[in-house]
């Protein structure tokens, strides 16, 4: 028997195409959309200085193998480095050995930063949840203004 209680209740997560917004990942992180993990491919002193919160360091020379040995080929990949171009080399590699998922985060962190997706590092702090975070209602408005902003 199919239950369809919750159909139209539960957002469906949406595909991984080759290249994402920086709304496209904050939504699924903001609804808690499991089996996604965020990959930061620029040098460990980058990383270290500020990165989106919860994205592991992959830096080009460790990526594949990191990759290969710690994540399934099937899994949601989301990647980003210093530019565009090198977020897509990045991406471009996975792809080569495997990896199904993968998206190009476009605008990497700045793109992030822009739309106010938290971040984490030594130079930075890591952005406060605003009063409404915890309330569903005042999330869905959140996202919706941040979905209209210019990145």
């Amino acid at each position: 028997m199919n239950n369809k209680l919750f159909d139209n209740i539960i957002p469906q997560e949406p595909p991984v195409h080759e290249h994402s917004d920086a709304h496209t990942v904050k939504a699924r992180l903001e609804w808690g959309e499991p089996a996604l993990t965020i990959l930061d491919v620029r040098d460990r002193q980058s990383y270290n200085q500020c990165h989106i919160m919860g994205a592991m360091p992959a830096p080009m020379d460790e990526l594949q193998h990191m990759a290969e040995s710690s994540l399934h080929k099937k899994r949601d990949i989301y990647i980003y480095g210093a530019n565009d171009e090198e977020t897509d080399q990045a991406a471009k590699s996975l792809r080569d050995v495997g990896f199904s998922h993968v998206s190009s985060l476009r605008g990497g962190l700045e793109a992030w930063k822009a739309i106010g997706g938290s971040t984490e590092g030594t130079m930075e702090s890591q952005s406060e949840p605003d009063a409404g975070a915890y309330n569903v209602v005042d999330r869905i408005k959140t996202h919706l203004e941040t979905q209209q902003k210019e990145v």
